[in-house]
């Protein structure tokens, strides 16, 4: 089991993940924060960026309601910050790999970054 610091349940944060619970997962942000992420529509000069707790559930909700699994690996959880990688899969076998970092505060994310990369 992973060890719990900064106040994330990274424990809670999985099992939201991996059980696409959008409301779960909305529930670890903060107010304030904010969501930037990388991939093959939105590169590093131009990243996508959704700011506060409203874009990013809009977001994150999206995303759970897809019918593909996730699955979280090999996490790091250390005073304040969190890595983790999230190994996604549509049903017609197109996968996608996230690499997520975290900054937490007072146990709620504030920052995020995902590099994501898709099968083409």
């Amino acid at each position: 089991m992973t060890q719990q610091r900064a106040g994330l349940d990274f424990e809670e944060m999985r099992r939201a993940i991996e059980g696409l619970d959008a409301e779960a997962l909305v529930a670890l942000y903060a107010d304030d924060a904010e969501m930037r992420t990388v991939n093959r529509y939105s590169t590093p000069s131009s990243p996508k960026v959704l700011r506060g707790k409203a874009e990013i559930s809009e977001h994150l909700r999206d995303v759970c309601g897809r019918a593909m699994t996730h699955r979280v690996e090999n996490e790091v959880v250390g005073e304040d910050r969190v890595a983790f990688n999230e190994a996604c899969e549509y049903p017609d076998g197109t996968k996608v790999l996230c690499a997520a970092t975290l900054e937490v505060r007072g146990g709620k994310v504030v920052k995020q970054t995902n590099v994501e990369a898709w099968d083409e």
